[in-house]
């Protein structure tokens, strides 16, 4: 499948789309659209690859990654899904747009669908697997797409570095057994796609992990 990324917003998130050929079904991951214009760019992109929107997916649910997911609710009236686990965020909707002095208007939204560590869904005929990465977050999640030889990690593990852990449900230990047991043991060539910053791979981020 194609991976289509949108960065956005003022903490430079990195949205994705994605999906097959043309016409496809496809999911939109984590979006943090804050303006307007973003949106625009996300909807543009959708409407010129004649694509279904069928999931909006969150790997966690902090401000940056959401800011748009009532928006892409409505818009394609898709069902959001992510971890219940992650829901106290939600509830902190406009504690995290004070928090971080955003001017902005996030509606508040429900998972239309709570996913579970080992779940299984598929879209345009290939498998997504949600794995459970808590520590950046107590329900960060991470989506992994075995045949696109991808994994999308949110905010859990970047290029040579790794989530924050000082945000209400964080948690050095838990992130860092996150990291070392459920991701770095997937295949070594396994693209790592992050919410921030670009791309890396499984085997260029296990030195750095070594115990």
């Amino acid at each position: 499948m194609k991976l289509a990324i949108f960065t956005c917003n003022p903490f430079e998130e990195n949205c994705y789309i994605v999906h097959g050929a043309d016409g496809s079904d496809a999911a939109i991951v984590d979006p943090g659209m804050m303006a307007e214009s973003e949106r625009d760019h996300v909807a543009q992109y959708i409407t010129a690859h004649s694509l279904n929107v069928k999931y909006i997916l969150l790997t966690h649910c902090h401000i940056d990654h959401v800011a748009s997911a009532d928006w892409a609710a409505q818009h394609y009236g898709a069902p959001v899904m992510g971890s219940a686990d992650d829901l106290y965020l939600v509830d902190r909707l406009a504690e995290q747009v004070q928090r971080f002095h955003l001017n902005i208007d996030v509606p508040t939204f429900s998972l239309d669908r709570e996913l579970t560590d080992g779940e299984q869904f598929t879209l345009n005929g290939e498998t997504v697997k949600v794995i459970a990465t808590p520590g950046h977050s107590r329900g960060s999640i991470s989506f992994y797409l075995p045949d696109t030889n991808a994994v999308l990690t949110g905010d859990t593990l970047f290029a040579q570095s790794m989530g924050r852990t000082d945000l209400p449900g964080g948690d050095l230990h838990t992130l860092l057994h996150s990291i070392r047991q459920r991701l770095l043991t997937l295949p070594t060539d396994t693209l790592v796609v992050p919410g921030h910053s670009q791309p890396t791979t499984i085997l260029a981020e296990q030195p750095l992990y070594a115990t």
